[in-house]
């Protein structure tokens, strides 16, 4: 799981609260983490790879906001894999881990260990998180129609620079000056919890925000598709809304549990001693908590992608073809139709039609699909519905 506990335990003279939780059972705890991000990580990969008996959509390319959710998923996974290693190698080799305790030691590797593998797990969630907060931006300039896929460019700088930045900021001020040194005083650790937990509240208050505001230019824009507002209109605008509401469901599900873990051992730690009765319950519940968090931060990956796409199903089919990969959408109207697997139906028989789309309409069901993309029954309702797509 992902916590900057993970990092202070790296000191030798660490706090009494994060002591507490890092001895709880951990064994158990390294078995759940790696119970947990096994199967997230099986299940995200199941859901990304094309499948059997989907008929292609062709494409021309994919869109900014189906790429950032590709980007999502590969910090979900890689970050995934941080944890099975970590949590392996504390398993396998407890005499190793239990080096770090040793004050000014002379075997560097396991402390290097301990840093290198904390950081890579904070990293990638961290750049997920500002992902994340990239596809609500993304979300919203689309339906205002100033996103494009020269924005991707703009959101890399921002996510991995404000990632790295904050990551090694954090680490330097918790470590500094030196690793025997470190959580002397709240002083060290402070920074490092905020930066730890910065893009986590962003995204817990921003994303609802630009949401909201996008599901109602949503609504705008399918009223002056054609001027009126239809049942299928409504039905779609419901849709994506959903989509919107899946998402950070599945965000507040999975890291909610921080939070109330992170104010628990914060209280622990004002206290002078954690051992008390009356603290009982708090260290309790402190514990319970800790075990939740291994549980349900490496289960994002998988969660994200139901949100994402849906349930894509069991059959993989594993035969390079020229069709859609998963993630791509309907983005654009130009050439250049490259195709991989597409995860979800889509039904091919259009009504002939002899309409004439105009430009506005034609960027509107651009920016509908695009939001709507992984839905099966809106991408259908949008194909019958919407005239640049007759003739497809």
């Amino acid at each position: 799981m992902a916590s900057p506990r993970l990092e202070t335990y790296c000191c030798p003279n660490r706090d009494a609260a994060t002591q507490l939780v890092m001895d709880f059972q951990p064994k158990v705890f390294c078995g759940v983490c790696i119970g947990s991000a096994s199967i997230s990580l099986l299940l995200t990969i199941l859901q990304l790879l094309p499948k059997k008996g989907q008929s292609p959509r062709k494409v021309p390319k994919a869109s900014s906001s189906s790429t950032i959710l590709l980007l999502i998923s590969i910090c979900d996974i890689l970050g995934g894999l941080g944890m099975i290693f970590r949590s392996s190698v504390w398993l396998g080799f407890p005499g190793f881990i239990a080096n770090i305790s040793v004050v000014n030691g002379t075997d560097v590797w396991p402390s290097t260990f301990c840093v290198g593998s904390a950081m890579w797990i904070q990293l990638l969630y961290s750049a997920g998180f500002w992902w994340l907060f990239c596809y609500a931006v993304d979300s919203y300039l689309v339906v205002r129609r100033s996103a494009g896929l020269s924005t991707i460019v703009l959101y890399h700088m921002m996510t991995w620079g404000l990632a790295v930045m904050l990551c090694v900021e954090g680490i330097a001020l918790l470590y500094y000056p030196s690793l025997s040194s470190c959580e002397n005083g709240l002083e060290h650790a402070i920074p490092h919890y905020i930066t730890t937990y910065a893009p986590l509240l962003l995204v817990l208050v921003a994303n609802p925000i630009l949401f909201r505001r996008t599901v109602s230019a949503v609504a705008s824009l399918l009223k002056g598709r054609q001027g009126i507002y239809t049942e299928n209109e409504r039905r779609l605008g419901t849709e994506i809304q959903m989509r919107f509401f899946k998402i950070m469901l599945v965000f507040v599900i999975c890291w909610s549990s921080n939070i109330i873990n992170e104010t628990l051992l914060f209280y622990l730690e004002m206290q002078p001693d954690i051992n008390e009765m009356p603290l009982k319950n708090i260290r309790t519940a402190a514990l319970i908590t800790w075990i939740i968090m291994g549980v349900l931060n490496p289960m994002q990956g998988f969660l994200f992608t139901l949100a994402f796409y849906g349930w894509t199903g069991w059959r993989v089919d594993l035969k390079w073809r020229k069709r859609e990969i998963p993630w791509e959408s309907l983005s654009s109207s130009t050439a250049g139709e490259n195709a991989y697997p597409a995860p979800v139906n889509y039904q091919s028989n259009i009504h002939d039609s002899k309409k004439i789309s105009t430009p506005d309409s034609q960027q509107t069901d651009e920016a509908i699909s695009m939001l709507s993309e992984g839905n099966t029954s809106s991408d259908e309702r949008l194909t019958r519905s919407s005239p640049i797509y007759q003739g497809w």
